[in-house]
Order: C-alpha cells, then structure tokens, then sequence
C-alpha cells in the first residue's frame, strides 16, 4: 500500500508531467500571450503554480525557497519582489511575466526536486504537524499540503486549456 508522502509525491510528478507537456505545446511566443483579453497567460500560470509550490513547501518545511536560493528571481527579472508568487497580481501584472520556455521549465523541475526530497522519510504522523497558527483552526501540514496541490493542479489545467485555445489561434 503506497503511503501517503508516496500519493503526494506522485500527485506532483503528475502536475510536472503536465507543465512540461504545456511549456513543449506551446509555441514561445504565445506562452506571454493572453488567450483571451483579461485571461492570465500559459507564462503566468506556470509561473504562478511553481511559485505556490515552492512559497508553501518551503514555508512548510522551514527551507529557503528556490526561487531566491537558486538565483531564479534574478533569472526571470520580473517587476516583482521576491515574496510575489502572484494572488492579487493584476492583469498588468500577469502580462508582465515574459519568461522563456525553458527558464519556466527549469524552475519548475528545480522546485519540484526539492518538494520531493521533503517527501522523503515523511511519515503520516508528520502530517499531524501545525504549519501556520494564523489559521483558525492553525494548518497543519495536511491540510497545507493538500491545499497546494489543490491549487497546482488547477492551474496546471489552466495552463493547458490556455495553450490549447492559443494552438488553435
């Protein structure tokens, strides 16, 4: 019977597996281009749900995150601080994020190398863990773990829907 750190190890290969059909789908100059006007781009999107990822493992485990750790901030050059991972980004903001394929797919693949060497060794009653104590009830690492996949998975699909859309144009 596989364990849990084992279900959520693959639930985040499966979001990889995604993201990277994207970014190879998607024609370089439609990853910054909005598949309808007001809509958030393939770039923002896969942007985005690595950022998530890698702010709320991170902050989970008491790491640095890769995105300052491994110089990606520099590399992608948004007009952004380094905290930004996108809520409340505006659409000026979303088209702001002008990102070669391979840059988004190297982050991407770094942050998730790091989500899965977390896995290791976790154990069910880790999950027990309180994470975040300014929730009522405080997030424990379950509840945050599955909230991050929740919201990678969702925006993976967005990704994909959006190349899809930008394919067809």
């Amino acid at each position: 019977m596989a364990t849990s750190a084992e279900l959520l190890g693959d639930t985040f290969s499966r979001v990889r597996e995604t993201v990277n059909g994207v970014l190879h789908a998607t024609d370089e100059e439609h990853l910054a281009r909005p598949p309808a006007p007001g809509a958030n781009t393939v770039a923002w999107l896969v942007w985005h749900l690595t950022r998530i990822l890698d702010d709320h493992v991170a902050g989970a485990f008491d790491l640095e995150q890769v995105w300052t750790r491994d110089g990606w901030y520099e590399r992608f050059a948004l007009p952004f601080p380094a905290e930004a991972h996108g809520y409340g980004h505006t659409w000026d903001d979303v088209l702001a994020v002008r990102v070669p394929g391979a840059d988004l797919r190297g982050y991407h693949a770094a942050v998730q190398e790091a989500a899965a060497a977390v896995l290791v060794g976790l154990t069910d009653d880790d999950l027990d863990r309180v994470v975040d104590e300014d929730w009522d009830p405080p997030v424990t690492l379950a509840v945050r773990l599955v909230s991050v996949v929740n919201d990678i998975a969702q925006h993976a699909g967005q990704a994909a829907y959006a190349s899809g859309i930008l394919g067809r144009s």
